[in-house]
């Protein structure tokens, strides 16, 4: 009798157990598929690399769904991990790394966003002969691969001058880099750590893109290795940390970076030699390296008004401005940063437009901030809104069909930019669809083994 009552006992747990795992799945189920619903209003899905979920191997674990920093892309339904918010995946592949069985691999959304890239060898040359390209242009996102690609392909070039020593040749460098962004940088860094003889023109500031980005913004979320300087091992890094490294670089008097230096036309001379030309100077070097952003030029909108001067597209510091009327354009990550940054400096009345009913393409910490700053009142958001036209003092903006006129003192525009396709066109760079799933896997597999060497040393450290 006492066994029996034991058994009784025993299952009685056991089912009030599994009857709580039991709501707790299915809480969670309905989770995912109010994501997925969502997910599915944005349907040109993921837009750079992103997971691929083999279902054959996943064991349902869970363990991807926790890790990402974007949020809600992935979730459990029926047991297996799904993609639910594709559209927020910016590529981390810390999914990737997390599963303890190899079921997902990093890939491009599909052939056709790689369709329209230059052509390009797993050593980043382009269809001419020691012209590369590195970084954003080049189809993979991250700084981290910005970084490691310009490492990557100066060690190319010091390979092959080993195996054939160039000629001496005075006023030809060995290397030419466009662009002092994170690739420019690290491909400079790798160049002086070798001896080249080598210069960096940009045609902004140093830090590329990163120097527009506003204060505080998370611009690396896995360490990252730089030439002479060896690993960030902060897992997340702020633009802050990575401008305060730009100015050690630039203290440097081997670092030799022309600003102000837009580069207008390269050509291959029979001899292999590239002269590049500038507005202002022209130079010659053995090899071409193109770190150039995607973004390129801003899009403007072409709405009456847009060449005052106080029509802007790009916030460097935002605390130069306080006590204004602002507004600002769009509803990606850039335009919703610069309004929460701006929102933030005393006496600011800021108002968001965008010109769909809701934000579709924001990372969850920005979808989480913006609410907080709507609820509270810092920034007010016009969603289904345009500009019509700017004037001096104020701007007219069509909401949802009615005409509204408000005082304003800045705006700035955030439409994306226009990508310098043209110019790699001029030049003669082939175009064309490349495996873009091979090179995001095996990108994600090295920073997968990067990682685990890095824990490796440091617990043997401790």
């Amino acid at each position: 009798m006492d066994s029996v009552i034991t058994i009784v006992i025993a299952v009685v747990v056991c089912l009030f157990f599994l009857r709580g795992y039991l709501k707790t799945l299915k809480k969670r189920e309905e989770a995912a598929r109010k994501s997925a619903e969502k997910g599915n209003l944005f349907s040109e899905g993921p837009r750079s690399q992103h997971p691929h979920i083999d279902t054959n191997y996943c064991i349902g674990c869970a363990t991807c769904t926790t890790v990402c920093p974007e949020g809600d892309v992935l979730a459990m339904l029926g047991g297996k991990a799904v993609i639910v918010n594709g559209y927020k995946c910016i590529g981390h592949s810390l999914c990737a790394e997390a599963c303890p069985v190899g079921a997902i691999t990093m890939v491009m959304a599909t052939p056709s966003m790689g369709a329209d890239m230059p052509y390009m060898t797993p050593e980043y040359e382009t269809s001419i002969e020691n012209l590369f390209i590195i970084g954003e242009l080049g189809g993979l996102a991250l700084i981290k691969n910005a970084v490691n690609q310009g490492r990557e392909c100066v060690d190319t070039l010091i390979r092959r001058r080993a195996a054939t020593p160039p000629p001496a040749q005075p006023g030809v460098y060995d290397l030419l880099i466009v662009g002092a962004g994170p690739a420019g940088i690290s491909a400079s860094l790798r160049a002086i750590e070798n001896k080249l003889n080598y210069v960096t023109l940009e045609q902004d500031e140093i830090g590329g893109t990163v120097a527009k980005y506003p204060r505080q913004k998370l611009v690396m979320t896995s360490p990252v290795e730089f030439p002479m300087y060896g690993k960030f091992k902060k897992t997340e890094l702020s633009k802050e940390n990575l401008l305060a490294f730009w100015d050690m670089v630039l203290n440097r008097s081997d670092f030799h970076c022309v600003t102000s230096e837009k580069v207008e036309h390269i050509a291959n001379g029979e001899d292999g030699i590239f002269t590049v030309k500038s507005a202002n100077n022209q130079y010659q070097a053995r090899a071409v390296i193109l770190a150039l952003g995607k973004t390129g030029t801003p899009r403007k909108l072409g709405v009456v008004g847009e060449e005052l001067p106080k029509v802007m597209y790009r916030l460097i510091e935002a605390d130069h401005y306080v006590n204004k009327k602002i507004l600002v354009v769009g509803g990606g990550d850039s335009a919703v940063e610069a309004a929460m940054g701006l929102a933030n400096q005393a006496g600011n009345k800021v108002t968001l437009c965008y010109r769909s009913p809701q934000f579709s393409r924001i990372k969850e910490r920005n979808a989480k901030r913006i609410e907080d700053c709507m609820r509270s009142g810092k920034v007010e958001v016009l969603f289904e809104t345009n500009p019509k036209e700017f004037k001096p003092e104020s701007v007219v903006l069509d909401v949802k069909g009615q005409v509204r006129e408000i005082p304003n003192d800045f705006v700035w525009i955030f439409a994306g930019g226009i990508p310098p396709f043209d110019f790699l066109k001029k030049i003669g760079i082939q175009f064309g669809i490349r495996d873009m799933t091979l090179e995001a896997s095996n990108e994600a597999k090295k920073e997968a083994q990067e990682k685990r060497e890095l824990a490796k040393a440091g617990s043997a450290t401790v």
